[in-house]
């Protein structure tokens, strides 16, 4: 994907409007640095701060960066996948006008869903032990699609078993509303192109459910960002620097996204929970769950 790697902040000034909001609830860690006379955040996510690594380092249309992310979600529901520490390769890459298509998103999806099947064979190779079996044909889905073919089911309960019969699906469509009002799921309104992203799904049989691997796209444009911010009831943030940037055109268009790595390593080990594969906090009630089960935490 002719990605470099670069270094990732682990916090960002709140003045800039490059911190991931989430869904507009989550609480960021902030702290202030009395010698530096100002705030700061630790990150949710790398999703703007990327794009404006790209314009601030000089990449080229076809060149890209990754880097490791490290963030606290301090709001997050705790559970067999969700953690308050998440760590991500989060990658980031220069695009034109042209590639802002569906063909150019469900291509890129492709690459990455390839690089993981393969990885999970060259390990059963190597510990003949696991028993991890990853399907690499992807079955591109819209919410839309999804809602429309199972009315009944919550958002969640879609994504178990449209991947419970595809094995591997990537949603594309997340963030505006469906026919029936609703939201599949949150996004921000100024990062991903809602007509333009999605989330990879992979099936976990030791948790019989759905894993979302990575939520990535294709980036808004300044007509995108500008929809957006209106249907979002987010216009104040137009005079943030970042936001100023992409409204004016002055920052390159891009494709990005994160992609879990204790998530990846859950999925590809087989492990039934992500304390498994990291260490970070969790409640008595999860210790001991885990602790009777044989599930030892790191």
């Amino acid at each position: 994907m002719h990605l470099r790697r670069v270094t990732a902040p682990l916090f960002v000034d709140p003045k800039m409007g490059l911190n991931d909001d989430l869904n507009g609830v989550e609480r960021p860690v902030s702290f202030d640095i009395p010698s530096a006379e100002t705030d700061a955040q630790v990150v949710h996510s790398l999703a703007k701060w990327k794009r404006m690594a790209l314009h601030q380092y000089g990449f080229r249309v076809g060149r890209g960066l990754y880097t490791d992310m490290n963030a606290i979600r301090r709001d997050e529901e705790l559970d067999n996948l969700h953690s308050v520490y998440v760590d991500q390769w989060d990658w980031e890459k220069v695009i034109t006008a042209d590639c802002r298509t569906e063909e150019y998103l469900k291509s890129t999806v492709q690459s990455i869903v390839n690089a993981i099947v393969a990885t999970s064979h060259d390990l059963r190779v190597r510990f003949p032990q696991i028993k991890t079996v990853l399907n690499p044909d992807v079955t591109f889905i819209t919410s839309q699609e999804l809602g429309d073919r199972y009315p009944d089911l919550t958002p969640k309960e879609r994504e178990n078993a449209v991947t419970k019969e595809h094995k591997t699906v990537f949603i594309m469509q997340i963030g505006d509303l469906l026919k029936s009002g609703k939201k599949h799921d949150g996004r921000a309104p100024d990062y991903d192109d809602w007509t333009l992203n999605g989330d990879i799904l992979f099936w976990h049989e030791p948790l019989n459910c759905a894993v979302e691997i990575s939520s990535m796209g294709i980036r808004v444009d300044a007509e995108a960002m500008d929809a957006q911010l209106k249907k979002s009831g987010c216009d104040d943030r137009r005079t943030l620097p970042f936001h100023k940037m992409v409204l004016e055109n002055r920052l390159p268009l891009t494709i990005g996204g994160g992609i879990g790595q204790s998530r990846l390593c859950m999925l590809l080990l087989g492990k039934v929970h992500v304390g498994e594969v990291q260490v970070s906090l969790w409640d008595d009630q999860t210790k001991k769950i885990c602790a009777d089960h044989g599930v030892e935490l790191l």
